[in-house]
């Protein structure tokens, strides 16, 4: 196999590595021939040119260390449906536009200090609470440092990622911070995070923290919890994860490695009852996480429907037609996680073509 800018591949085991230099690109789609100068991406300032002989991108990047910029970026008006410009054809082979970019967000999965893709749903508390004890059932497991992966989305201008922490223990948290150190202002994180707990995650470079477990209590949103969150990072640093399951024709919000169910539906009340705690909302599809079997298309839908504030979905997706399934389901209001599909951690899905297809998605909104 050929080396790409994502990875190189041993012959054994199949291993991830990530490269510290640009690999050479392979030929580019007349359709994403493109020239963008000055482009400001999340913090960083991305300079894209191709020419006609190579259709080979150039990129250089300068680092803002500005966590606004970076959050003013990453914000997009998130209503509208799917729209055609003005005197557009109407007939079907007319290329499709959109109110707004749809985003491509990254994810570092890290369980016991290592970089993993485990499979939804599997993760549970050991019996005698040691992190070394549990036992979920994994995709992919690397060597490769979080850092490596969290500058490898820097290269590429690919910010607006989490970093979640699958277990309690010290390695976990150390590559946490690792990783959002050699990105700084480009990953949020999660995963445990409580009031007390957030300041030094944020302090280490997440422009973000991910927070869904210590806000509920017996079943409902604590208040208390919330309010005292907020007064610690601010409103405008936090991510509530409303990842949910689903019970007759609703989704309701899991916690606790998604073992535990709670009684907050996913929908236009419950998403706007905290909208105005947040700044963004995660969703995971619990039922199709890490599977690779296809989008929650239903899920993705409400989310573009209900949500007022910025939302990414993760679950599911393994291929290019599922990013453009949830464009679509989504109403172009939804941003997409990939994880176990990408072909940097062990799947089938180039990473090379998940980049381009985000590049692509800024020419096609009016």
């Amino acid at each position: 196999m050929g080396a790409s800018r994502a990875q190189v591949w041993s012959a054994s085991p199949r291993e991830f590595k990530a490269e510290e230099k640009h690999a050479k690109r392979r030929e580019r789609p007349s359709s994403l021939d493109f020239a963008l100068e000055g482009l400001i991406l999340e913090g960083w300032r991305v300079s894209v040119r191709t020419t006609a002989e190579t259709r080979t991108p150039t990129r250089t990047m300068a680092c803002r260390a500005l966590p606004a910029a970076l959050t003013a970026a990453v914000r997009a008006p998130v209503r509208g449906r799917r729209v055609r410009a003005a005197g557009a054809s109407s007939s079907a082979d007319a290329p499709a536009t959109f109110p707004r970019a749809v985003r491509f967000r990254p994810c570092i999965d890290i369980h016991q200090g290592r970089v993993k893709q485990i499979v939804g749903g599997t993760l549970k508390d050991s019996d005698d609470g040691d992190a070394a004890s549990e036992t979920p059932e994994t995709n992919f497991e690397t060597e490769t440092s979080s850092a490596e992966f969290a500058r490898m989305y820097r290269r590429d201008g690919i910010a607006g990622g989490h970093v979640i922490m699958l277990s309690r223990d010290q390695g976990t948290t150390d590559a946490a911070m690792a990783a959002v150190s050699a990105f700084p202002g480009g990953l949020q994180v999660g995963g445990g995070v409580t009031a007390e707990t957030a300041t030094p995650l944020l302090d280490a470079g997440a422009s973000h923290v991910i927070v869904t477990s210590y806000v509920f209590r017996d079943g409902q949103v604590d208040q208390d919890r919330l309010r005292r969150l907020v007064r610690a990072v601010g409103k405008e640093r936090l991510v509530l994860d409303l990842s949910c399951r689903k019970k007759g024709d609703d989704y309701f919000v899991v916690t606790d490695r998604w073992q535990k169910w709670t009684d907050v539906k996913v929908d236009a009340a419950g998403m706007a009852a905290l909208a105005s705690s947040c700044d963004e909302f995660l969703v995971h599809g619990v039922d199709v996480e890490g599977m690779k079997l296809g989008i929650d298309e239903e899920l993705v839908r409400r989310l573009g429907e209900h949500s007022p504030i910025p939302v990414t979905y993760a679950g599911g997706a393994r291929s290019i037609a599922d990013l453009e399934l949830v464009r679509g389901a989504g109403g172009a209001a939804v941003d997409v996680t990939v994880g176990s599909a990408l072909d940097c951690f062990g799947g089938a899905l180039p990473y090379d073509e998940v980049v381009d297809w985000h590049n692509a998605q800024k020419s096609l909104v009016v």
